[in-house]
């Protein structure tokens, strides 16, 4: 269940939940401000403590507004589409075989024997999206694997809207968002790490800090490459 607070002109989302510490985030596209507090927390010390924040609150939101959109995708002749980082324009071609998407120098080319529609191609392109990144995200596993002495025993990829990453350190599975495919692959190979730390270190305390820094020393910069990024409809900081 979800609870609103009001503080001035922004209103701020507080989710009672099962942990231990406060967890405060800024989202895009509009910079909704959630809270996540222990289930014991009263409602007036959540508020306090988001008073104490709202001068960050507000540099996140300014952040936010000013960033750069990433305008929704038609799938028409020579539109943009990225690919680890990479502008390619997109060229439909009809011919006999089968539907294929294929990715040369410059161009993402999707050959189908007939015209696709607008969703055909946009699901030719995410099941793409999906194979790249599940084969770059499992080479970057077995790296993190041999480094951590720890096992990922699943890797799932789906769309998420809050997030890039998620994990359950009990079963030692790991989520990622389909949309890491367009990044920078050291994107994906941040976010991967930083779900494999939680195996050891549930939240972002000193101690978490501490091991990404050791693994991954310019994960700041990396971080902050991601989420500069064009944003899209589904896209948000983390």
């Amino acid at each position: 269940m979800v609870t609103q607070i009001e503080l001035g002109d922004i209103s701020v989302d507080v989710l009672f939940k099962d942990i231990k510490n406060v967890h405060l985030g800024v989202y895009p596209p509009t910079g909704r401000v959630r809270i996540s507090a222990p289930n014991h927390m009263s409602i007036d010390k959540i508020r306090v403590f988001a008073i104490s924040k709202l001068g960050w609150i507000k540099a996140q939101q300014k952040k936010l507004v000013a960033q750069e959109r990433e305008t929704p995708r038609e799938f028409l002749e020579r539109e943009s589409h990225y690919l680890w980082g990479n502008r390619y324009l997109l060229e439909l071609e009809n011919a006999k075989g089968k539907t294929e998407v294929a990715v040369t120098h410059k161009k993402i080319v999707i050959t189908s024997a007939k015209p696709l529609s607008q969703s055909q191609l946009s699901q030719l392109m995410d099941d793409h999206y999906r194979e790249a990144l599940r084969l770059k995200a499992f080479e970057f596993i077995s790296r993190w694997e041999k480094r951590l002495d720890v096992t990922v025993k699943k890797l799932f990829i789906q769309r998420m809207k809050t997030k890039w990453g998620g994990c359950n350190p009990t079963a030692r599975n790991i989520r990622i968002n389909l949309d890491l495919a367009k990044k920078a692959p050291e994107c994906l190979d941040y976010i991967i790490l930083h779900e494999m730390l939680h195996f050891f270190v549930p939240n972002h305390g000193p101690k978490f800090v501490e091991l990404m820094d050791q693994y991954m020393p310019h994960w700041r910069n990396v971080r902050r490459k991601l989420n500069a990024t064009p944003l899209s409809h589904v896209d948000w900081t983390y």
